[in-house]
């Protein structure tokens, strides 16, 4: 069995939940009725960043709304699924349509919506505060918590291992 550190070199593509990863756990409810989410600014730098570099980054989310869509449409993401209530329907999807293997693929999830595409890609991770039954099945545990900077932490990881992260390759 590898370890996180030898798996980087592995990542083609990366994938992410929206609440309890890219936002925080707990969200404020708009009079509307429309859960308002927070977003990390760094999570945003690094994805906009694996996105330029040519990575194949998701969205596969169980939330819809607009304002979590145009968030991550802004920050170059192509695929971004919503609403999604069979998350594994959606990652095959996306997998097909850029002729990916699963074990290629980073994905960081927090809940047990995304037990089953965690344990089809090769490099399942989480952010410190996710579900123990999650956390079981992960390779990496982040020390940053959901909303707090754990999508930053795992790519960063990756383009560094992959000589990619440095100021030479920032735009």
């Amino acid at each position: 069995m590898s370890n996180f550190k030898e798996d980087l070199m592995k990542v083609k593509a990366f994938a992410f939940d929206i609440d309890g990863v890219l936002s925080l756990d707990t969200i404020p409810m708009h009079p509307s009725g429309e859960p308002m989410r927070t977003a990390n600014i760094k999570d945003g730098f690094a994805i906009q960043k694996a996105v330029k570099l040519g990575y194949p980054v998701a969205i596969i989310t169980g939330g819809n709304t607009q304002s979590v869509f145009k968030r991550y449409q802004m920050l170059g993401v192509p695929d971004i699924y919503m609403g999604s209530s069979q998350k594994m329907v959606d990652f095959d999807h996306w997998i097909a349509k850029y002729d990916l293997n699963p074990d290629n693929v980073l994905y960081m999830g927090d809940d047990l919506p995304d037990f089953p595409v965690m344990k089809r890609v090769g490099i399942p991770t989480c952010p410190a505060d996710a579900v123990e039954e999650i956390k079981s099945l992960c390779k990496y545990i982040s020390h940053k918590k959901g909303g707090e900077g754990c999508g930053r932490d795992v790519i960063e990881q990756v383009l560094r291992a992959h000589g990619k992260w440095g100021a030479d390759y920032l735009w």
